[in-house]
């Protein structure tokens, strides 16, 4: 799959399959967020994995539209330490991971409401980190395969020279 592919394609799932995802797959996918983009090459992010049911089931319990998160075979918490930004250097990350996931078919939701504090202390995370999110990942069912991504008309969405002004590209 092309990228620009991945991305029109990419589906935000909340329902999964309980197959298991293979290891190569997973490393492909860590390898995608290895490589992200981050300020002064800081490389600032770290990846848990997280395999474990009881673990996945607490995780979701601690987010407030995450409990699809108890469903999926893998979870990978991303914690950024030592960065000026953590929000968007942890980001790149996700959507690398995200984006790589999907080309593999695997699929993947960012979730909201996450309580941070409590999911670090649950993941040990340590308190110079900040913990941007936990990404559930597995391969959709065929409920969530069917499910259409509907997107705005770029010409709502962009503007040319100041804002409100139409483009004419």
């Amino acid at each position: 799959m092309d990228t620009l592919d991945c991305i029109r394609t990419r589906p935000a799932v909340r329902g999964f399959l309980p197959d298991p995802i293979p290891h190569a797959v997973v490393r492909t996918i860590l390898e995608a967020g290895r490589q992200a983009h981050s300020q002064r090459n800081r490389q600032p992010w770290r990846f848990i994995v997280i395999q474990d049911k009881q673990t996945l089931t607490q995780l979701g319990a601690l987010a407030s539209s995450g409990s699809f998160l108890a469903q999926a075979p893998l979870a990978i918490a991303v914690a950024v330490e030592g960065a000026k930004n953590p929000p968007v250097d942890g980001t790149r990350a996700v959507e690398c991971l995200m984006l790589a996931a999907w080309s593999e078919g695997v699929g993947s939701c960012w979730v909201g409401g996450l309580n941070r504090p409590q999911a670090k202390a649950l993941l040990g995370i340590p308190d110079a980190a900040e913990l941007i999110t936990v990404v559930p990942f597995g391969y959709p069912t065929a409920e969530e395969q069917a499910h259409k991504k509907v997107r705005k008309r770029l010409s709502r969405l962009v503007y040319g020279e100041r804002y409100g002004q139409t483009y004419q590209g």
